[in-house]
Formats: structure tokens, sequence, C-alpha cells
């Protein structure tokens, strides 16, 4: 069973989207955990368009998805909400696929002027497939060098507060385990 999953809604190639979801599961590998990154880019683009519920690689998110003890979903804002391949995505999935999971919402955008994306675009997305959201990060374009891969975020109040998210949703995932033995 993985751990966590980061889950990038990012349709580039090359996003910060993605180098900030990478970012993050390398923090959250060193401190022990097993991180497994789906991209949307994944997914076959006529799974997608045709809403292929029982396609064997939906069913394999929907597995992995369930199975994991949190989940980091990601998203480059466009047009003031998450993008529209990533929601094609989550409305293949079953209602509940995130049943009890705690979920950070990332987003990265142009500027702060899309701040409220997360609290009025992803996060009730998330809720409505039962997902535990945390308050969730977002991020300038610009607090973010394509350059540097492995420390690509340059901003260190914009990390500093990626971190103190992953820590919340680590501490929260081992609480949720703990509830599970007691």
């Amino acid at each position: 069973m993985t751990d966590i999953i980061l889950l990038s809604g990012s349709p580039s190639i090359s996003s910060r989207t993605d180098l900030a979801l990478h970012y993050a599961g390398g923090k959250l590998v060193k401190e022990g955990f097993d991180v497994k990154h789906i991209s949307i880019q994944d997914i076959p683009a006529e799974v997608l368009f045709h809403a292929q519920f029982d396609h064997p690689k939906i069913k394999e998110v929907t597995d992995l998805l369930r199975n994991a003890k949190a989940v980091i979903v990601g998203s480059p804002v466009y047009k003031a909400a998450y993008s529209g391949v990533l929601k094609a995505l989550l409305d293949l999935l079953p209602p509940d696929v995130l049943q009890d999971t705690p979920v950070l919402p990332v987003m990265t955008g142009g500027s702060g002027g899309h701040l409220l994306s997360i609290e009025y675009s992803l996060k009730p997305l998330l809720a409505s497939l039962k997902g535990q959201c945390l308050q969730g990060v977002y991020i300038v374009d610009k607090c973010i060098d394509k350059q540097q891969t492995k420390e690509p975020i340059v901003d260190e109040e914009t990390k500093q507060r990626l971190i103190n998210q992953l820590t919340i949703l680590t501490n929260t995932t081992a609480n949720q385990r703990e509830l599970l033995f007691t």
C-alpha cells in the first residue's frame, strides 16, 4: 500500500505544479513515507474524453487513491479554477474515492489574485469525493524556478508554508492510524 499519492492535474509536461509536487514527495520520502506520483498525463486522452469509467487505468487510479493513507492534489489555476483535465479525471472516479482520507490541495498560479481558487474550486471538488481537506498551499509561479529541479521553490516563506502543511498532513495520517488501532 502506498502511503501518500501525489495527483497532478497539470497537462503541461514540465510544469511548476509537478515541480512542487515532486519537491513535496521528496520531503515525504525522506521522512520514510512511500510516495507514488500520478499525473493526468498518465491517463489516455480518449479515456477522459469518452468518460470510460470502466477503463483499467481509471480502475488503477481508483484503487491507488482508495488505499492511500493521504493524497496531495496539485493543479495549476486556469480561469480561477483547477484544470479541466483534472476535473475530467475526478468525474470518472467513485463519489467516495477519498472517503476519510486527508487531502492536501496545492495550486500554482501566475499571481496572488487567484489565491482563493483553492477555497472556492478545488476544496469543494475534493470534499465532494469525501476527502478531508487540509488548508492547502497556493504557490505563485515566480516562487518556483523550473531550472532548479531538486529545490524548485525559491521563496523561503512559500517553502515553509508547504513544509508546514506537509507536517500537518503526516501528523493527521499518523493520528488516523492510531485511531484504527485503539
